[in-house]
């Protein structure tokens, strides 16, 4: 499969609805097949991740958040960062679903690392979430 093919799939199934509780989610696991073209074909993830990741659905939200985005700037920090920054402030969505992302590896480089919690910081507050030693609360 390529990556065009995983996206078209995955397309075909999207938005749809989350799947009952205890069910394999299609959905999910279409967006996995798409995580496997992160390292060699991060142009076309990054272009499915910023179709989706505006999409209005916590649960799409934290698919594409924790499936490919966090992992995109895990491999490809520094050729991304900046168009998550700009997504960010173009989509209240976008944002809330970049918020909900963790670091790895190059993201966890401490001068990546303070820019993606700056960003992270900047995406809760648009959301109304405010961190206060360590916890969240809302404003």
């Amino acid at each position: 499969m390529t990556v065009r093919q995983a996206i078209a799939k995955a397309e075909m199934i999207l938005p749809g609805r989350p799947a009952p509780e205890g069910e394999n989610d299609p959905r999910w696991q279409a967006i996995i097949a798409i995580g496997e073209f992160i390292e060699n074909e991060p142009d076309a993830v990054w272009t499915f991740v910023k179709r989706w990741g505006r999409y209005r659905s916590k649960d799409l939200q934290a698919a594409v958040a924790t499936v490919l985005l966090e992992h995109l700037l895990q491999h490809h920090f520094e050729k991304l960062f900046n168009l998550v920054e700009n997504e960010t402030t173009k989509s209240k969505d976008f944002a809330y679903m970049f918020s909900i992302c963790s670091k790895f590896r190059q993201s966890c480089k401490r001068k990546n690392a303070v820019r993606f919690d700056k960003l992270k910081e900047e995406c809760k507050r648009k959301q109304g979430v405010r961190t206060w030693r360590g916890q969240l609360t809302r404003q």
